[in-house]
């Protein structure tokens, strides 16, 4: 189970996975290609998920290697460090593929609130 700490950055990526859900839900490439401000939400979402999963610790990593850390946070470097070699098509399949599979992981690994849904 994990710690205070975890359990806090967890939650952090998994509202952040549902937040890109929302906003990918009935899109399309073509519409995502043309909206500035939902690609800079997707982009934004996708850091925090990096950022929170780099600040998870190892012994919660190691003992969930189901969840592709070093990709999600390589991911995070690539959006905060080489911005402008990111392709859209690169980032609407992060969107709408990996962080659905991310958030459908995740939701397990954190206690149910009081509603009995985890985040």
């Amino acid at each position: 189970m994990a710690d205070d700490r975890d359990s806090a950055y967890l939650l952090d990526m998994l509202q952040a996975a549902r937040k890109v859900e929302r906003y990918v839900r009935g899109k399309t490439f073509p519409e995502f290609e043309s909206d500035e401000i939902l690609q800079d939400a997707i982009e934004r979402n996708v850091e925090i998920i990096g950022e929170a999963a780099r600040k998870v610790s190892e012994a919660f990593k190691q003992a969930h290697p189901e969840i592709p850390w070093r990709k999600i946070i390589a991911q995070r470097n690539v959006l905060v460090h080489e911005y402008e070699s990111i392709g859209l098509s690169e980032l609407w399949e992060v969107a709408t593929r990996h962080v659905p599979d991310l958030a459908e992981k995740l939701a397990p690994l954190l206690p149910p609130t009081p509603s009995g849904d985890p985040g």
